[in-house]
């Protein structure tokens, strides 16, 4: 602040008229020929400063006219506010509780007034009142669909023509696959039949992470709530027979004595007859207090229970967790408690987290751990996975009565097994490649299709989205992984007649194949 006092003090003397002067700045400028900037480059990328006080998920950023402030669309746990930084000294607070999703900041001309767009809205922002005041745009167009689909669809083939990783278009004459395509925009009747026609070209070139996609969101459309049970399908009478009762579902609650084998009469009043398909019941009930009429296997005994329904993709949630507690036990089991399991559902932050915490934790004293990436989806996780599983012990801590650590501490130094099949895509893929061109450990379960490449998703005007494949990747022998498939050492496939009975092959050969490495 001194330093900062004493420069503005130094103009002063310096420029003695300059009180006098500033009525015809706004001449000056106008007459003053613009200077080109000059830059002193040595040392530049030294030259470098952190802006705001903390971290967060930032939207946008915007200097102030005097370049003493910094304002910025920042997100801690909720939605986005806009914050206020004082650049010489630090100072921070939030400058409007905005409550909104990401958006841009933009200064008028003069910049005096301050903009932002967020949501599809503009507010003019007032940053002495710390509020914001939306602008009202309205307007018309004429709208033709079909010149839209043609320009659409040339977009497409234009950006393919000059991204696609790979320039032969795997042997394919693309500006013929235009021609032919081409012919079809004038004669669709909609964007579902026209993403058809795209995904239709592009799955031409025989190519992961592509094709084309438009859906439209229904107001009010049905939405089947789950009551977090299996059902016999076998049962014929009134009512849903319970077969199980999903852990950490609507009725897993300890206030109800819900089991195997009772039926479920009445929701919200209404019999449950065996003629009427039992999803009718729970339409658009998620999340809303449900009344269930339960009575024991024999139709005796009724309670009255109220719940809430959940959603299917909650539903899908639970399930995920009860596959991965299941294949716990029954490693724990099956390898007399040597053995550690977890799963890699995606190649994301949150997977990471939890398979990091389970191995340096509840798995730290195991001799080795089944690595189960089966139907991964991909993201973005491969290079940190194999780090992570590729850990050499160098140092041990230890008294001489025992050992009490070592180095590293933050990787895994121990084998692994990992498994992967048909469903596993993208990075999912990426991983079985690097495993195993890494030789970390054995793999088992079924052949991946090569789909280790980047995805380019962009969305268009129309609502539609596509993509195609702008960066693949090679394996460590220098060859494209897209369409090169990956083979596990030991190949097991889950067969029909034991899956559904509950028989997890790949699991049980896995167990048996690592007990024989720490053995």
């Amino acid at each position: 602040e001194d330093d900062y006092k004493l420069m503005k003090e130094l103009e002063k003397a310096n420029n003695p008229d300059e009180e006098e002067d500033d009525k015809d700045d706004k001449k000056k400028v106008e007459d003053k020929e613009v200077e080109a900037l000059t830059f002193d480059w040595d040392g530049l990328q030294d030259r470098k400063d952190r802006l705001t006080i903390h971290s967060s998920s930032l939207s946008d950023a915007i200097l102030s006219k005097d370049g003493e402030k910094l304002y910025y669309m920042a997100r801690f746990e909720d939605r986005y506010n806009l914050w206020e930084t004082e650049l010489r000294t630090g100072d921070t607070k939030i400058a409007i509780k905005l409550n909104t999703g990401g958006g841009s900041l933009v200064w008028d001309k003069e910049m005096e007034n301050l903009y932002l767009l967020s949501g599809g809205r503009i507010s003019q922002v007032d940053l002495d009142k710390e509020s914001t005041k939306s602008i009202s745009i309205s307007g018309e167009m004429e709208y033709d669909a079909v010149a839209e689909r043609k320009a659409i669809f040339e977009h497409v083939y234009i950006r393919t023509k000059n991204i696609f990783y790979e320039p032969t278009f795997h042997g394919k004459d693309w500006d013929m696959l235009h021609g032919e395509y081409a012919k079809y925009i004038p004669h669709l009747g909609n964007n579902y039949e026209f993403s058809d026609v795209l995904s239709e070209m592009l799955g031409e070139l025989n190519v992961s992470h592509a094709g084309a996609r438009f859906g439209d969101n229904i107001e009010n459309g049905d939405a089947t709530a789950s009551l977090g049970i299996f059902f016999d399908y076998n049962y014929k009478g009134d009512g849903i027979k319970i077969t199980e009762v999903i852990k950490g579902g609507p009725l897993d609650k300890a206030a109800f004595d819900v089991k195997e084998g009772m039926i479920i009469q009445k929701i919200d009043g209404e019999t449950v007859s065996a003629s009427k398909d039992a999803a009718s019941y729970l339409n658009r009930k998620a999340g809303k207090f449900t009344l269930l009429e339960v009575t024991d296997s024999k139709g005796k005994n009724p309670q009255m229970i109220t719940i809430k329904p959940i959603s299917l993709g909650a539903e899908n949630g639970l399930l995920y967790t009860r596959f991965v507690k299941k294949n716990e036990e029954e490693v724990a089991k099956k390898s007399n408690g040597e053995l550690g399991y977890v799963h890699i559902p995606g190649m994301s932050d949150g997977p990471y987290r939890s398979i990091y915490e389970d191995m340096m934790g509840k798995y730290f004293d195991k001799k080795a751990v089944i690595v189960d990436t089966r139907n991964n989806g991909g993201g973005d996780l491969v290079a940190d996975l194999a780090m992570f599983f590729t850990g050499e012990k160098f140092i041990t801590y230890a008294t001489a009565a025992k050992v009490v650590g070592g180095e590293p501490t933050s990787r895994w130094t121990k084998p692994t097994l990992t498994m992967f099949n048909e469903s596993n895509y993208s990075d999912g893929h990426c991983y079985a490649q690097g495993y195993t061109d890494l030789e970390i450990g054995t793999t088992l379960g079924m052949p991946v299709p090569g789909t280790c490449s980047f995805a380019g998703w962009e969305g268009l005007p129309n609502g539609m989205v596509w993509g195609v494949v702008p960066v693949s990747a090679k394996d460590k022998a220098g060859r494209w992984m897209e369409n090169l498939q990956t083979e596990p050492d030991i190949k097991v496939k889950n067969m029909p007649g034991f899956v559904d009975k509950g028989v997890d092959q790949q699991l049980e050969r896995a167990i048996i194949e690592l007990m024989k490495e720490v053995k």
